[in-house]
């Protein structure tokens, strides 16, 4: 991080500087510790740059001039999400900063770092990487503009995106680079994208709407068309447009699926038509599996950005690879004593796999991470168990998670790679489990048998995202985690009781939670235990009506929760929930200028009324509820009454309470934060919008 330490270790340049939004922590849940010591294990010098000062170029040129190229990540979250609250307020703290400090990065911060880099040594290659990049690699629309955007690559005038985690990508693409391979010739690696003139020669292009039409298009030559076949169709303009489609169409049977691109709409088209924004969020969410997804490309202004497939899944060998790397587990010496949040969190933590196939619409994992899991061995996890109780400086005794993006999804998996290969659905999960899917935990009950008989390990707890649905499949694995690995509470995400928009969250109905809740409350019995489970729910999500609000508030009242915090939708980059809420239109469908809209929650009074609704109990909330309740011709709800949800009379002293608690909320808040109990895992997104 410094020129001492280089000095220290003999180092008169870099090959390779990592400029991120994160204060630098080596350990394997942080991104730029895992890339850095993985490039550093292949070979080269690696130099990192943590939340430099971006106001001028002086901080990027701290270390030199890198012999190869700058990887810019903006860290663990989106930075946008990272510096505001889904009501666009900005956040006073970032856990991924020392002592929790907020304003240690810009906006959209990979952007403008990438941007500094090109400003402190123009002539070196600038790779793009991270959550950040991942999610805003394509035309994206951003929630903070209510605008469409485009691909974050254009705009920060980088060389390279590599999205998904990029282990493979970034150790073949820094070995080409190293043998003088221009950056601009390497085209050819899986989970990259980049910006080129023209679709080579030896491809075949399809325009989306021939995978999945989204309704009227003009009447003229086709906007997808590529540039070799423009001479060819400006002779055709005179023929009818569905002849021109004939035409151009090869059956799939006959064209070699690893030479076909897709032409998603045009930059400029999506900007300026919602319908298509969602067909093409639509498209790519299609062509995700790494086993059938095709190429796509998207012009922006003149220019095409050209994505290659998915990466393939890391094996379980590769995994234990990544995380058996000599991370120290600690911060970086140069913060001292100061408390990061996020690594106080983790800090007793082990990540089990990767990815999710739940597929939730809201949630950036599966577009980050992929819907195939990665699993680590046994014998990699129980070592990095023993490696914490060994080395990591305050342990007690305690895991505090033994997980990943879900708790429960370790070792399970399509019954057929031949089928997982491919599958082209969204979720395995959704509407109901697939058939093909291998549902048993008994790989992960005999990993908590283990992980708990370790010498000088006292307690594991799981508190990753619980899958419940995938859970009661398995009442032995329930009881084992409820007898064992419960600390008083677990935390589960029903996120809504109606049908209306768990459907559009591709979630699982309010009844798997029943069937959930009696499992865990007999084997809580059953251990003598006094256990609650905590549903998580969100607010103002793209298919919630006000009545639908209205049911979960009846029901939470019913069965006596009383929600703290509660969240709001977040429109995150390149979601499907995104596209919901921009376009009103469901891509879990196909879409057309005609086809059935999506009830979508936008205004700042509407939102604030489905928060409030998830807080019924609070006196505060009650004037605004009674007045939609009234508006709504549920005034019988208005009262006393066991069925009913709040009372006609306002304490007097209301204001004053409702103002005293939310100061009391910012100030435990705050401590929550120095005490590092808050961290926001590798989504990008705030802690409670993961499935």
């Amino acid at each position: 991080m410094s020129r001492e330490e280089m000095d220290a270790l003999g180092w008169d340049s870099c090959d390779i500087i990592i400029v991120t939004g994160d204060a630098y922590v080596d350990h394997p849940s942080f991104g730029m510790a895992i890339i850095g010591r993985l490039l550093e294990a292949n070979g080269f010098r690696v130099g990192i740059i943590a939340q430099p000062d971006w106001r001028s170029k002086d901080a990027f040129e701290r270390l030199g001039r890198p012999n190869l190229y700058f990887g810019v990540a903006a860290g663990n979250m989106d930075s946008m999400i990272n510096r505001y609250t889904a009501d666009k307020k900005v956040r006073n703290d970032d856990a991924y900063t020392p002592n929790g400090a907020g304003g240690k990065r810009p906006d959209r911060c990979s952007l403008v770092y990438s941007q500094r880099c090109k400003e402190a040594f123009n002539d070196v290659p600038v790779v793009l990487g991270g959550i950040e990049a991942s999610l805003r690699r394509i035309a994206h629309y951003d929630y903070w503009q209510d605008s469409v955007r485009r691909s974050i690559l254009m705009d920060a005038s980088a060389d390279m995106l590599l999205f998904g985690n990029a282990e493979r990508a970034i150790v073949e693409l820094s070995h080409r680079i190293a043998r003088g391979e221009p950056v601009s010739d390497i085209t050819d690696i899986r989970g990259t994208a980049f910006i080129r003139d023209n679709t080579p020669k030896d491809w075949w292009e399809i325009d989306s709407t021939r995978i999945d039409r989204p309704g009227r298009i003009d009447q003229i030559v086709s906007p997808y068309v590529n540039t070799q076949e423009s001479a060819a169709c400006a002779t055709k303009q005179n023929e009818p447009a569905e002849e021109q489609n004939v035409l151009r169409f090869v059956p799939d049977a006959k064209r070699n699926r690893g030479r076909t691109v897709i032409r998603l709409p045009s930059f400029e088209k999506v900007r300026n038509d919602a319908i298509l924004y969602a067909h093409a969020n639509r498209v790519l969410h299609l062509e995700t599996n790494p086993g059938n997804a095709r190429a796509l490309v998207q012009a922006h202004e003149g220019r095409d950005l050209w994505m290659n497939p998915p990466a393939q899944p890391l094996t379980t060998e590769e995994m234990d690879y990544v995380f058996g790397m000599p991370f120290t587990r600690v911060p970086h010496s140069a913060y001292g004593d100061a408390n990061i949040p996020a690594y106080e969190m983790i800090r007793f933590s082990v990540n089990i796999m990767r990815g999710c196939f739940g597929g939730c619409t809201f949630c950036s994992i599966t577009e980050h991470e992929g819907r195939i899991i990665q699993n680590r061995s046994e014998e990699s996890i129980l070592g990095e168990i023993e490696k914490i109780r060994d080395t990591v400086p305050g342990f007690t005794g305690v895991i505090s998670d033994l997980g990943g993006p879900t708790a429960n999804m370790y070792r399970l998996a399509c019954k057929s790679r031949e089928i997982e290969a491919a599958c082209r659905l969204p979720s395995c999960v959704y509407p109901g489990i697939c058939s093909n899917l291998n549902t048993d935990h008994s790989a992960l009950t005999g990993l908590y048998r283990k992980a708990r008989k370790l010498p000088g390990v006292k307690k594991v707890l799981i508190a990753s995202g619980l899958r419940y649905d995938l859970a009661v499949e398995d009442p032995e694995y329930v009881k084992e985690l409820v007898t064992h690995h419960v600390g008083g509470y677990l935390k589960i995400a029903p996120e809504h009781t109606e049908s209306g928009p768990l459907d559009k969250m591709m979630k699982p109905g309010i009844g798997t939670y029943d069937r959930f809740k009696e499992l865990f409350e007999q084997f809580s019995k059953e251990a003598g235990k006094e256990q609650y489970l905590i549903p998580y729910f969100i607010a103002a999500h793209p298919g919630t009506t006000n009545e639908d609000m209205v049911n979960l508030a009846l029901w939470l009242k019913k069965n006596n929760f009383r929600a703290d915090q509660v969240q709001a939708f977040y429109p995150s980059p390149m979601a499907t929930a995104t596209a919901m809420y921009h376009s009103g239109k469901n891509p879990l469908r196909k879409v057309g200028y005609k086809s059935d809209g999506v009830e979508t929650v936008k205004s700042p009074e509407e939102r604030r009324l489905h928060k409030a609704l998830l807080r019924y109990h609070d006196p505060y909330n009650w004037p605004t509820i009674r007045e939609a309740l009234t508006e709504m011709g549920l005034g019988k709800l208005i009262g006393p009454g066991e069925d009913q949800l709040v009372p006609v009379d306002q304490p007097l002293d209301s204001n004053e309470r409702g103002s005293a608690r939310r100061k009391n909320t910012a100030s435990a808040h705050a401590k929550r934060i120095r005490k590092g109990r808050i961290l926001s895992q590798h989504t990008g997104l705030p802690p409670r919008q993961k499935s």
